[in-house]
């Protein structure tokens, strides 16, 4: 295991703090930039344009391991309008040789069809403020406010902004057609098979973020999140028996979806990871459980992030560890000195683990794109 940075469209001088802070490693989220499609959604790739920007990043000493494939709207596509599903399903998956072509090891992807749902901010500690969703406090207003949109966090766009949704095919839940148990696993079952077969041809990694939040049992605006709970993972991963299939596990997601995280998370991060499924790990934390949670910095939250560095280490669980949805503040407004904090906070409990870095050489700080 080792730290990593998820990263939004960086700039060179993004990059070099990332060197500076000791990342290696690095997950990049390019969606709606023009290094992939400036409309966002199901596009076509160019092989030789990712291989020169992956090359851009090893100039300042970093390893490209993930990188975003944006999926787009093609899961509520599936179920209104098959063939334009089809279509824009074998757009991704020649995008998976490409991401191969250039390199590329692994891609990572999203289950979600309407946005990462949330109902507010509560006060922080030292007066930031803490994300949440309260399922009980629930209404369109507060989701269209507070829920996460489109590309990265709320502080880079506006949340529930149309611009903002445009990128990645995301809607507003009561904007689509109802999406029952069985039409969410149909929907999910569609994209897998396409993509799957296409990361076998290729060899690529697909890492899969699953639902957020776990909604209550019906949905919520009619839409059910099927990836919500550890079962739902589970069958997930179930779909296929390819090794190529596998999660984005999102360990403040899955804190989600039980009520008492703090018990629940340590015996079932050994598990997920024992099976050689986690291609990648968002290591963050909550505080509350199921329906009524707040999302908090590593160290205050209700799982035990030290015993969830030895459960995947029992588990052999051997890939980044990507600092997400740390508080919001007007002194830090693009977070970046919240995921350094969070980023020395992995590196030191990596450590106390006996684990240590995978490079000793100094690196470059001088790439050209």
């Amino acid at each position: 295991m080792y730290i990593s940075e998820q990263l939004l469209n960086p700039d060179a001088q993004r990059l070099r703090l990332s060197a500076q802070l000791g990342v290696e490693h690095v997950v990049l989220d390019n969606r709606g930039s023009e290094l992939v499609s400036t409309a966002g959604g199901v596009a076509a790739w160019d092989a030789g344009k990712l291989a020169s920007y992956r090359r851009w990043v090893e100039g300042f000493g970093l390893t490209l391991d993930v990188f975003a494939l944006d999926v787009g709207s093609i899961l509520l596509d599936s179920l209104v309008d098959l063939d334009s599903a089809r279509k824009q399903r074998a757009v991704l998956a020649d995008n998976v040789k490409k991401a191969a072509d250039a390199g590329i090891p692994t891609l990572k992807y999203n289950v979600q069809m309407v946005g990462i749902t949330r109902t507010g901010l509560r006060p922080g500690r030292g007066g930031c403020s803490n994300p949440g969703f309260r399922h009980a406090e629930y209404s369109p207003e507060a989701d269209a406010k507070h829920s996460y949109w489109g590309v990265g966090y709320p502080t880079h766009r506006q949340a529930g902004s149309s611009e903002a949704a445009a990128l990645c095919g995301q809607k507003m839940a009561r904007e689509v057609p109802p999406v029952s148990e069985k039409a969410g696993w149909d929907a999910i079952e569609f994209l897998v098979e396409g993509l799957v077969a296409a990361a076998d041809a290729a060899g690529v990694n697909l890492a899969c973020h699953p639902h957020d939040p776990a909604y209550p049992p019906g949905g919520l605006n009619g839409i059910e999140h099927v990836v919500g709970s550890a079962a739902g993972i589970r069958r997930f991963l179930a779909l296929s028996g390819s090794r190529r299939h596998g999660l984005n596990f999102c360990q403040g997601t899955v804190a989600e979806m039980f009520e008492r995280p703090g018990v629940a998370m340590i015996p079932v991060i050994e598990a997920f990871a024992s099976t050689g499924r986690i291609f990648m790990v968002h290591f963050r934390n909550i505080r509350g459980g199921y329906l009524d949670f707040e999302e908090v910095f590593p160290d205050e939250g209700d799982v035990d992030m030290h015993q969830a560095i030895l459960a995947y280490q029992r588990g052999g669980y051997a890939g980044p560890l990507c600092p997400d949805h740390v508080p919001l503040s007007d002194l830090d407004p693009n977070r970046e000195r919240f995921m350094a904090f969070a980023l020395g906070y992995t590196r030191g409990l990596l450590q106390a683990a006996g684990i240590r870095s995978t490079k000793t050489a100094p690196t470059s700080t001088e790439g050209n794109r």
